[in-house]
């Protein structure tokens, strides 16, 4: 056994995410590049660090190179411990049988031994794709003041998406009484965030009998949560006020990457000192602006050559836009190349993608049927040929010939 450790954090990052199609054709989800220089894992693992939480299991499963390459020793988010640390926790085969992760609860009985390892008082149940800065040190006393066996984040959300989330019906003292897994008519808003705190002793139990139990769906939210209110557990809700945005579609991610551009008013503020979240840096040189560029209301990265026009963009490493291209209202993921007289509007270019010269791609929702408009993508390493055109909405996930 290694030095107890009064809370350890499970880190769920294995999932495809299959709402954000070709931008995770080769990456897991939690991967997918964010905000100029970060990937979404960093936000809960910065969230764990400045919350003095330093023993984290990364549990991963699809497409899961890229995420363990980026994790590392975790020396990014000081977790290059001694004792805890970081640990990449894939599925692995046990006796003579090994099979994938079945579900989140399953995921975390499969790890039950790197738990026990550290003899935890409490373990925190962490989603990898979700955007939000959160002390979970505060979780974590609120957890062990009311004496609860459960302590689930909440947020309160317009009835009018209600519906879309996992809702927590509670007494006025935060207790739960009722969980609805996307009620049609909901009776509350507050919104379960996918975060919780267990004491471990009581989840260990309840993780057994839930993999013994051959009905179940081994889901923390369709079967562990349930199944503890079934049985008279007190579970209680924290309420979490600030910035939180699952960036699971193509749109949320989009809108979340907008928020940047305004901090005081979205309440997503990546200069604030108190509270840092923490990337890998890649080494490359300042970003460079020629005389011919022209840059509005746009976040620029190391590594990117500018000589045409971008505004209300966000620009990872090493991003080039030529003489003549016109950039608004996009995302360039790192390596993304924008050609001489190329337009790119209201999209996500992915890392390495090239857009051609004369080349099109998205378009303005004032352009034609709001409806029916949607944020373009262009898949990793794509080209988009000279002279091409993507629609809004359209997603391209191989190469769109030159057009002559």
């Amino acid at each position: 056994m290694y030095r107890k450790k009064e809370c350890v954090a499970m880190l769920l990052a294995g999932g495809q995410g299959s709402r954000l199609y070709v931008l995770t054709k080769k990456v897991a989800k939690p991967a997918v590049p964010f905000g100029g220089k970060y990937r979404i894992i960093d936000f809960p693992l910065s969230n764990c660090v400045n919350s003095g939480i330093d023993t984290v299991g990364v549990l991963t499963q699809y497409e899961p190179h890229v995420l363990n390459a980026y994790i590392g020793s975790g020396q990014t988010w000081d977790l290059d411990r001694l004792r805890g640390g970081v640990y990449v926790l894939p599925p692995y085969q046990k006796g003579k049988t090994s099979e994938w992760y079945k579900g989140t609860a399953n995921a975390i009985y499969q790890n039950i031994q790197f738990i026990d390892e550290y003899d935890p008082e409490y373990v925190l149940i962490l989603s990898g794709d979700h955007i939000y800065k959160m002390n979970y040190n505060k979780m974590l006393q609120q957890h062990k003041e009311t004496g609860a066996d459960a302590t689930i984040a909440v947020l309160d959300v317009p009835l009018a998406e209600a519906s879309r989330f996992g809702i927590m019906n509670c007494k006025p003292d935060g207790t739960i009484y009722e969980f609805e897994e996307k009620p049609k008519q909901p009776k509350s808003t507050l919104a379960s965030m996918g975060i919780y705190i267990f004491s471990w002793k009581k989840l260990r139990q309840y993780l057994i009998d839930d993999e013994n139990n051959p009905k179940s769906s081994n889901d923390f939210g369709k079967d562990i949560i349930p199944a503890m209110l079934g049985n008279g557990e007190k579970l209680v809700s924290y309420r979490f006020e600030g910035y939180w945005k699952d960036v699971g579609t193509i749109e949320s991610l989009w809108e979340a990457n907008m928020d940047l551009l305004a901090p005081n008013s979205s309440g997503l503020n990546m200069a604030d000192d108190s509270w840092k979240i923490y990337g890998r840096t890649t080494g490359s040189p300042p970003h460079f602006t020629a005389k011919s560029a022209v840059v509005k209301h746009t976040l620029l990265s190391e590594g990117c050559e500018i000589a045409g026009e971008v505004s209300e963009s966000v620009l990872f490493s090493d991003v080039k836009i030529a003489k003549g291209a016109k950039v608004e209202y996009s995302i360039l993921m790192p390596g993304a190349v924008v050609e001489e007289g190329a337009t790119v509007r209201y999209s996500i270019i992915a890392e390495n993608a090239v857009i051609a010269k004369d080349a099109v791609v998205g378009g303005s929702p004032s352009d034609g049927d709001v409806e029916k408009w949607g944020v373009a993508v262009v898949a990793e390493g794509v080209r988009i040929g000279r002279g091409a055109t993507l629609a809004a909405k359209e997603m391209a996930d191989e190469d769109l010939p030159d057009v002559k």
